[in-house]
C-alpha cells in the first residue's frame, strides 16, 4: 500500500570524490538559472539587449547571496554567536539559512549597479525580473525539503511531510509527520508567477509596479505560511520577525502600487465646437 504522506528524501548530499554536492545549493542554482533564462526572454521582448541581463545578473546574484545570508544571521544570531555554537558556521551557506528579503534588498543594490553600467532603468529591469524571481524562490524552497527544515506543526493530512528523528523538534520527537510548509510556499510562488504574467498583460504594469505586485502577493502568502512553521524564531509583540518584515514590505508595496497608479485624463467639461458651416454667397 502506498504511503499517504510525503516521504523524506533519503539524502541531501552526494559526494563526488572529495567534493560534496548539496541538494540545497543545487536548488538555489537551478532557481537562478531559470530566473535568468526567463528574465532574458522578457527583457528582449521589451526591446532590451540580450547582454543586459547577464551583465546585471553578474552584480545582482553575488550581492543577493550575501544579503540573504546576512539577513538570516542577523535575525537569528543565537544560532551562531552564543556559548556552545560555532561562529564560523555563519559562513556555511550550504547548510541552509537564506533570508529572502536580505537577498532582494542587497540584490537590488547589485542590480542598480549593473543597470547604471548598462544605462538602463532599474524599475524597468525589476518588472522584467519579477516573475522569474518568484519562480526561482519556488524552486529554491525544495532545498528546505532536502535539508528537512522549516516545516510546520504535526499533522495527519494525506500530504504530510515525514521528518527523520534527527531533524524533529524535541517537544514532538515522537511524531513523524508535519505540515510541508516548503511545499505550500513553493506552490504559492508558482501562483504568484502566473498572477504576474497575467496582470502584466492585462493592466500593462510598468515603472516598477509589476515588481511591487510581486512583493505584495508574495508577502501575503508568506504571512500564512510563516504562521504554520514551528522552527525557532525571534518574536516581537507575538509575531515572528519574518512576519513583521512581510507586513512592512506588503504595506510599502501596496502604497507604491496606489501612488504610482496612472491617472486618466479628466473628460472635457465642454465639448469642442465643430467647425462652422460655410454660408452660401
Amino acid at each position: 500500500m502506498m504511503p499517504t504522506y510525503l516521504p523524506s528524501p533519503p539524502q541531501g548530499v552526494w559526494n563526488l570524490g572529495p567534493v560534496p554536492i548539496r541538494a540545497y545549493a543545487l536548488c538555489i542554482l537551478l532557481g537562478i538559472l531559470v530566473a535568468v533564462w526567463w528574465t532574458k526572454r522578457r527583457w528582449v521582448a521589451r526591446g532590451g539587449a540580450p547582454d543586459d541581463v547577464l551583465d546585471v545578473v553578474m552584480w545582482a546574484v553575488p550581492f543577493g547571496i550575501v544579503g540573504g545570508r546576512l539577513y538570516h544571521v542577523i535575525t537569528d544570531p543565537e544560532l551562531y554567536f552564543v556559548a556552545g555554537k560555532q561562529p564560523i558556521r555563519a559562513l556555511y551557506i550550504w547548510d541552509g539559512g537564506m533570508g529572502i528579503w536580505g537577498a532582494v534588498a542587497l540584490g537590488a543594490v547589485g542590480a542598480w549597479i549593473g543597470c547604471r553600467r548598462r544605462g538602463i532603468r532599474l524599475a524597468d529591469f525589476a518588472d522584467a525580473v519579477a516573475p522569474g524571481l518568484v519562480l526561482a524562490q519556488a524552486i529554491g524552497r525544495w532545498g528546505n525539503y532536502f535539508n528537512q527544515e522549516l516545516y510546520g506543526g504535526p499533522t495527519t493530512l494525506p500530504w504530510a511531510l515525514e521528518i527523520d528523528p534527527a531533524h524533529r523538534p524535541l517537544a514532538t520527537a515522537g511524531i513523524g509527520l508535519y505540515q510541508p510548509t516548503f511545499l505550500y510556499e513553493s506552490l504559492w510562488d508558482i501562483g504568484v508567477a502566473v498572477l504576474l504574467v497575467w496582470a502584466g498583460r492585462r493592466f500593462a504594469l510598468h515603472g516598477g509596479r509589476l515588481f511591487a505586485l510581486y512583493a505584495a502577493a508574495y508577502t501575503f502568502g508568506r504571512a500564512w505560511v510563516e504562521a504554520l512553521r514551528v522552527d525557532p524564531a525571534n518574536h516581537f509583540f507575538g509575531l515572528r520577525l519574518n512576519d513583521w518584515t512581510s507586513l512592512v514590505v506588503f504595506v510599502a508595496a501596496v502604497a507604491f502600487l496606489l501612488l504610482r497608479r496612472p491617472r486618466s485624463r479628466p473628460a472635457p467639461s465642454v465639448e469642442p465646437k465643430s467647425p462652422a458651416t460655410p454660408t452660401a454667397s
